[in-house]
């Protein structure tokens, strides 16, 4: 029988912790939670697998105080020590793990314990100093807490790290999939093996394995599912539906427009395309608050969250930077535009919603050649997907309405070259993005009908671009009156001047001015990028090592001893220049001189 009552965990539950998991409405443990805990308190290290939304916050979160305390019963913790790590992989389920702790620090007997948020965004030193004045519980991303093992200058953080009592690595798969495995093995090198670990994580994969090898000791495995044939909650209705191309985004509009959803997530394939929609669908949604959050969002992802999650009657549009981990209470559904690029990533998108034993729903639309996806994903990721025109509710796409949305999506292009730039962009990286596809067996970039999905975004023409063939063209349907797209002008005034010069010169000379524009390097992983720094620094190290030793040892480079002849010779020209400047010779005076010098 497992235990759910907090009161009666064994060993038993501090009266602190438990004030503040009354104050925050837990009432009982959730399955993960009644596994997990008492073990960790037991000195065991962990590997949790559990699906998404089932709690694995608290899991760690309560144990680690516990620990904390006691230690501080034994004796007190210094001020320069850190006791805990909690590693992340993203900068917005750090912030929110920061949250969570931040509550239980606000209770008395455990304001003793001081926290720090350790992520990217601001400079490294202003984390050691932040450090400095106290971090024993440290949140962070593996990035940032490398970088700041690294930092010597500052801060000794080898040395504050030696009495760690408790890691955790949060979302653990998702860490290897950001390609920081590199990173954790190096971060595992510098600290203690005398150490509780917690790993968690909604999969798992042989990578995980292996990270669990190297760096935990005899874990006990805790698999949690509410059933053992699926992977996602009980309470989540996971459905599907076939739509032709060309009226992919006119059913999702329907959709929303008909469900009138209080809170929705809306997950798009790019950054780019979450740009253009969010340009273009306020005015088709008038009603409905949009949000939009991406990767390439550095400083305003923060505030754009903590706007959508006090936000009524509202859906963010965004990538799978929001699919893992982070906990927005009140999402009712998870709309899709297509399948995710990982089938994994599934679980975890569909599994923003359903949380804490909340009900929701998820729906992707699949196009006619990609029907295979259904029965591909309930053997790979024990996903049961539903089809939606079983539900009785039925959304027909009628003419009207796509003269009506697209007449509306050309205007906005129309009256912004920037709607226009972002349309296109959008298109192509999507299309780029469909053929990186994990399941791209499946999910054959050939089958895509391109022209009839440039029509479902509503493009004023086709992009131009090697995968566009002519039955594409033909496939098209753009606007009916022809468009002068040199006459399309820019909102911006800046940009709109810069156009329009462009403009002058193209009457002038028939070609469009352009920037020679500088060849880019192939984008990097950040732990490539990280390690090609690294041995930049070592050769320059052992080049400036070699010239040391060789001048130490006579070999350089010597220098040719200048005679008394050359330095006679040099005083006369010297002497001859002075008499120029102030006029004493005229100018042919100094050539013939010089010259018989010469």
């Amino acid at each position: 029988m497992v235990i759910k009552d907090w009161t009666k965990v064994t060993p038993a539950l501090s009266q602190p912790v438990l004030n503040c998991i009354n104050k925050q409405g837990f009432k009982t443990m959730t399955p993960i939670q009644a596994a997990v805990i008492p073990l960790i308190l037991s000195c065991k290290d962990v590997v949790a697998e559990a699906v998404t939304g089932s709690g694995k916050t608290l899991a760690f979160v309560v144990p680690m105080l516990e620990l904390l305390m006691k230690k501080a019963r034994e004796a007190p913790l210094r001020k320069d020590f850190v006791y805990a790590v909690i590693i992340s992989p993203t900068r917005e389920l750090a912030v929110q793990i920061f949250k969570v702790i931040e509550q239980f620090l606000q209770e008395p007997e455990l304001q003793h314990i001081s926290l720090s948020l350790l992520v990217g965004g601001r400079s490294i030193e202003a984390d050691a100093e932040s450090m400095q004045k106290g971090a024993q519980v440290a949140v962070c991303t593996p990035g940032r807490f490398q970088d700041l093992l690294a930092e010597r200058k500052h801060l000794n953080l080898p040395g504050r790290v030696k009495d760690l009592e408790f890691l955790v690595l949060d979302e653990a798969d998702r860490l290897l999939d950001l390609g920081f495995t590199s990173t954790l093995n190096t971060i595992l090198q510098y600290l203690p093996r005398q150490r509780r670990t917690g790993l968690f994580s909604a999969t798992q994969t042989k990578e995980l394995q292996d990270l669990v090898r190297a760096g935990l000791r005899n874990p006990v495995l805790i698999s949690v599912k509410e059933k053992a044939s699926i992977s996602t909650p009980m309470l989540l209705e996971n459905f599907y539906v076939i739509v032709e191309p060309q009226d992919k985004f006119l059913f999702l509009l329907n959709f929303i427009r008909n469900r009138k959803i209080w809170k929705g997530l809306f997950f798009l394939p790019t950054c780019a395309c979450v740009d253009y929609w969010a340009d273009v669908l306020p005015a088709l949604l008038p009603d409905i608050k949009i949000f939009a959050i991406h990767g390439k969002m550095k400083q305003k992802r923060n505030k754009i969250l903590e706007g959508f999650r006090v936000a009524e009657n509202a859906i963010l549009l965004c990538t799978d930077l929001m699919a893992r981990g982070l906990d927005i209470p009140a999402v009712e559904w998870v709309l899709q535009w297509e399948p995710p690029s990982s089938p994994a990533a599934l679980v975890h998108r569909a599994g923003r919603s359903a949380r804490g034993g909340a009900a929701g729903c998820s729906l992707l639309p699949l196009l006619p050649s990609e029907e295979a996806y259904v029965p591909f994903i309930r053997a790979n990721q024990k996903v049961e997907l539903q089809d939606w025109t079983l539900s009785g509710d039925k959304l027909t796409v009628t003419q009207k309405l796509r003269d009506k949305v697209l007449s509306i999506l050309h205007e906005q292009q129309n009256r912004d070259k920037a709607v226009l730039d972002k349309g296109q962009r959008a298109f192509v990286s999507h299309i780029q993005a469909y053929s990186k596809h994990e399941c791209n067996l499946l999910l054959q970039l050939k089958e895509l009908p391109l022209g009839h999905i440039a029509t479902s975004y509503g493009l004023l023409k086709l992009p131009l671009m090697p995968e566009v063939k002519e039955e594409h063209r033909l496939q098209f349907v753009g606007p009916k009156d022809k468009i002068d797209f040199n006459s399309i002008p820019y909102r911006d005034k800046q940009k709109e001047a810069s156009r329009l010069q462009k403009l002058e010169e193209y009457k002038k000379t028939g070609v469009w001015p352009t920037k020679k524009k500088k060849k880019m390097a192939q984008t990097q992983p950040w732990e490539q990028a990280k390690l090609n720094k690294e041995e930049r620094k070592e050769k320059k190290k052992k080049r400036k090592e070699l010239k040391k030793k060789n001048n130490e040892e006579g070999k350089g480079k010597k220098r040719r001893a200048v005679t008394q002849e050359e330095l006679d010779e040099l005083a006369v020209d010297i002497a001859l220049i002075k008499k120029l400047k102030k006029r004493k010779i005229s100018d042919d005076q100094f050539d013939k001189a010089f010259n018989v010098d010469k």
